[in-house]
């Protein structure tokens, strides 16, 4: 209940530590950014990360109801912008914007197989959370391989690692540094190409599956279709293709 997540802040605060808050941001509350960051500073948090849904798993699935329309993002960055303006360094504030409105994709994870390490429950050791939508990688497990050769020598880690692996248009573009290509495995799902350019790059030959979707937040008949949440039957219809017709535009190709 949100009394006793009141009531855990409040420990938090007692005994001295520092407060992180994070809040995924969707299509439903989005515009209710000023009472979330009046939420925050109340509860005393020290950080608060407003965090505008990444479209992966389920919520790529409910893509057409989550997403905000793009006048939704810029006025909720504004009241962000005011609010962190009035409170100063009282609260720091991180407002991620959804990268299907920007031209420019994300350094996804800081690069793959560059900082970070995930380790599942059953030991296997991925380079993102996201990297098994990836189909003909084998990742290693901790209980047969050394964390180092993990590291450094496994083929999932050294797949995508620098930008030897690039195809055009990005293996020639001046900008690859900075985004080592984007996302790969937003690129797997959007394009179905793991090595092809993330379609939010205005670059990308893909980059009208991202428009398509954009566009798509104007229509309110996509709008109003039922979230499909994660249960076990709703996850046998899609792995039995009964979802087929729903999902097939996220992995369609030009």
């Amino acid at each position: 209940t949100f009394k006793l997540k009141q009531k855990i802040a409040a420990m938090i605060k007692d005994r001295g530590y520092p407060m992180v808050l994070n809040v995924v941001l969707h299509r439903y509350n989005i515009d209710h950014i000023k009472e979330i960051l009046e939420m925050a500073e109340g509860l005393g948090a020290d950080y608060i990360e407003l965090a505008n849904t990444q479209y992966y798993g389920w919520s790529l699935v409910n893509r057409d109801q989550l997403m905000p329309k793009k006048e939704q993002v810029l006025h909720a960055e504004k009241v962000t912008n005011e609010f962190r303006e009035r409170i100063g360094n009282k609260m720091k504030i991180f407002f991620v914007v959804p990268d299907y409105y920007d031209d420019r994709p994300k350094k996804c994870m800081n690069g793959w197989g560059e900082v970070f390490m995930i380790v599942t429950a059953n030991g296997d050791v991925l380079p993102c959370h996201s990297a098994r939508v990836i189909p003909n990688l084998e990742f290693p497990n901790v209980s047969n391989t050394d964390v180092k050769q993990i590291w450094y020598d496994s083929p999932a880690f050294n797949k995508f690692r620098g930008t030897d692996w690039m195809k055009e248009p990005c293996r020639s573009c001046s900008e690859k540094e900075n985004d080592l290509g984007g996302c790969r495995c937003q690129a797997m799902l959007l394009a179905g190409d793991a090595e092809s350019a993330d379609p939010v790059c205005s670059k990308s030959p893909n980059r009208h599956l991202i428009d398509q979707a954009i566009k798509d937040t104007e229509n309110p008949g996509l709008e109003a279709k039922p979230i499909m949440f994660r249960s076990n039957k709703n996850s046998k219809k899609i792995s039995e293709g009964e979802e087929k017709e729903r999902l097939a535009k996220f992995h369609a190709l030009p």
